[in-house]
């Protein structure tokens, strides 16, 4: 099952989006309706809300009067808190009720309008945000909505901003255009990543990866986009100890392959075992076929560098977990030589022109299999070296576990 968090501002289009997702075949759980159906006639809610805010929130039929609960709320920010601690935990237990009871097959859609405001992010497999300009949202709400000038933009700086919201979006769908114009994204959307992503979770199965090594130039946002996935996977099993962003995604400026790679530390190597079935469920299947050995040939510790792999059943973001016991070689090699490369601009010079010349050797290759063996050569001999000299003289240690990130 695939859980898809969607959420926007107010005017932004998220209804028309939701209402297509589910028009597609998704199973949609509404949070605005769960949050009227809370506070019915007869529920708990409606009974702890009036306990709190007095009987005049009530109207004679006993259901909710709710002007005078806006009223009783209004500008007071403490109150519209205690308001809040008593809907939106019935809220997120219906819908987690709601998601749980989807078909196994679904895609489950939840429309949360303050998602991101109630920190639910890390608890979907992508975010998806509607977004429009200020200026166009408020042409809706005075046009279309009848608002005046000064409440729509009071309305707006209700809520997040954009940019709090498009940072926390794995999708943005950008809605300045025609309705026809979003719906036609919609549709791309759910045809290209999102039927693929479910099938993909369903089979137990990564993402398809054609082609050779393609480096790019270093992306402003990779690691924006690591720390989305990093606070899923630190929610996915208790035995997941720490979660890091590794490899060349994680260095600035540094040109890299389109892949993040991410190392989850477990305590022993059959916590990582353990966690399989969690870090499938949250999208990253255990990748068959894989050689977990990663020490050198003739090594005394073979099996101290032992590791699962895991990848991103998401097609539109490709993502490597390196799975190791914390201390282990592997382990420590793997966040010693990310430091270096951060720390030393000259080792990342070096490791640059070897990553340029592999991915020109191996530029026609069908995967990337033949570019990763290529630089082993170089890691022995040129990086291992050096690696172990900037260890020495800078007295690097790894940070504690807890460190998360």
């Amino acid at each position: 099952m695939l859980r898809i968090g969607l959420t926007g501002g107010i005017a932004a289009g998220k209804s028309l989006v939701a209402s297509r997702l589910r028009e597609l075949g998704a199973v949609l759980v509404d949070a605005d309706v769960l949050a009227r159906e809370a506070v019915g006639p007869g529920s708990a809610g409606l009974a702890a809300v009036a306990a709190e805010f007095g009987e005049e929130v009530l109207l004679p039929d006993g259901s909710l009067n709710r002007p005078a609960l806006a009223s009783a709320i209004f500008g007071k920010p403490a109150r519209r808190m205690t308001l809040n601690s008593i809907v939106h935990p019935l809220v997120r237990d219906r819908a987690r009720q709601l998601a749980d009871d989807a078909p196994r097959a679904a895609v489950v859609v939840q429309d949360i309008p303050l998602l991101v405001e109630t920190g639910q992010q890390h608890q979907f497999h992508l975010v998806l945000v509607v977004d429009a300009p200020d200026a166009v949202r408020i042409e809706r709400l005075t046009s279309l909505r009848g608002m005046s000038d000064a409440d729509a933009r009071s309305r707006i700086a209700a809520q997040a901003t954009r940019a709090e919201r498009v940072a926390a979006a794995d999708v943005v769908l950008v809605n300045e255009g025609t309705p026809g114009e979003l719906l036609g994204e919609v549709d791309r959307l759910w045809e290209q990543r999102l039927v693929p992503f479910n099938d993909n979770l369903l089979r137990g199965v990564r993402a398809a990866r054609l082609g050779g090594p393609r480096l790019l130039p270093a992306q402003a946002d990779w690691p924006a986009q690591a720390e989305r996935i990093m606070g899923r996977l630190e929610l996915a099993d208790r035995l997941v100890v720490a979660v890091d962003h590794i490899g060349s995604t994680a260095v600035p400026g540094l040109p890299a392959k389109d892949v993040i790679d991410l190392q989850v530390t477990v305590v022993d190597i059959d916590d990582a075992d353990a966690i399989a079935g969690a870090l499938l469920a949250a999208g990253f299947p255990l990748v068959e076929g894989i050689v977990s050995d990663e020490s050198k040939p003739g090594s005394p510790d073979r099996a101290q560098w032992v590791k699962r792999l895991h990848a991103n059943a998401d097609p539109g973001r490709p993502v490597n977990l390196h799975v190791r016991v914390e201390g282990s070689p592997g382990w420590r090699y793997a966040l010693s030589f990310r430091d270096w490369l951060r720390a030393d601009p000259t080792a990342a010079a070096l490791y640059l022109a070897e990553k340029e010349r592999c991915a020109a050797l191996h530029a026609d290759d069908q995967t990337s299999a033949g570019y990763a063996s290529c630089k082993e050569h170089w890691f022995t001999v040129v990086a291992d070296p050096l690696l172990e000299q900037w260890i020495a003289d800078s007295g690097w240690k790894p940070r504690p576990s807890s460190a998360v990130g």
